[in-house]
């Protein structure tokens, strides 16, 4: 992997991670589009650890009061009752079922998953699943209305982004916004869902990603550009959805799956 093919795959990471896009998909379609190497899972899960450290970034002062209450909550049954101290358990919860599908799974998410028919199919149904969540959601509950019940519903709902194309944000949004939360309640979870999920698997691949396709320095300026790209996303669609609807990532999502379906139909790309 030459240092260009880094920095243009760190950008596409830090621009899809947070969008409901699906960032997997778009590191599995931009190569295969330029005639480049698929960089593989391994690659696609490190380099996400510079988007881990742009959420860390962007909601460290809400992080912090999460891991200070959940501690406090620990000795406290009182303080327990406290939402942040909550949300520590809401996230420990909702972790828990990528880790094991993803364990069980892991085989074939590095080989058959990563299939580009396959995921111009996910990329259109999972985009349809997002357009009727944003359509029949209620979207009334705020963030302090989060339960124990949506930690477990939106948690196995990220499990699905296993899967390329799904989006792990698109799908832990989607369910927030059935388990009627708003959209940036949905968003904000999703978020902060993401740090434990995402740091797991990128710690868990470390071990593989440097190989003679992909050196250490590319690795490291994917990762950067991931982080910086990534920070700006997380800003941009909370501010998006606080005035917009879901509609253009439905219809961004749909157009992508449909270009991939017909230019793998063709055989331009495989």
């Amino acid at each position: 992997m030459s240092y260009f093919e880094a920095a243009v795959l760190g950008v596409v990471q830090g621009l899809t991670e947070f969008l409901p896009i699906s960032s997997t998909a778009h590191l599995r379609i931009v190569p295969a589009l330029v005639g480049w190497k698929d960089p593989g899972t391994p690659f696609t899960a490190v380099v996400q650890l510079g988007t881990v450290a742009a959420v860390l970034l962007y909601f460290r002062n809400e992080l912090v009061r999460i891991v200070v209450a959940w501690f406090q909550g620990l000795r406290s049954p009182e303080r327990r009752r406290s939402l942040d101290s909550r949300m520590g358990w809401y996230l420990i919860v909702a972790t828990v079922p990528i880790v094991i599908f993803g364990a069980i799974f892991s085989k074939s998410i590095e080989t058959g998953a990563r299939n580009l028919y396959l995921i111009g199919v996910v990329l259109i149904v999972f985009g349809i699943v997002l357009l009727i969540a944003d359509r029949v959601g209620d979207k009334h509950r705020p963030l302090e209305a989060v339960e124990t019940r949506d930690g477990i519903v939106v948690g196995l709902a990220q499990s699905l982004a296993l899967v390329p194309g799904v989006s792990r944000s698109g799908a832990t949004i989607s369910a927030g916004l059935f388990m009627g939360l708003d959209r940036l309640a949905a968003a904000r979870f999703s978020f902060l869902l993401a740090i434990p999920a995402v740091l797991l698997s990128g710690l868990y691949e470390l071990r593989h990603a440097t190989s003679a396709q992909t050196g250490t320095a590319q690795l490291l300026i994917a990762t950067v550009l991931a982080f910086v790209v990534g920070y700006a996303s997380i800003a941009f669609l909370l501010r998006f959805l606080g005035r917009h609807t879901l509609i253009p990532f439905v219809v961004y999502r749909v157009g992508l799956g449909g270009i991939v379906l017909g230019l793998v139909a063709t055989g331009l790309i495989g």
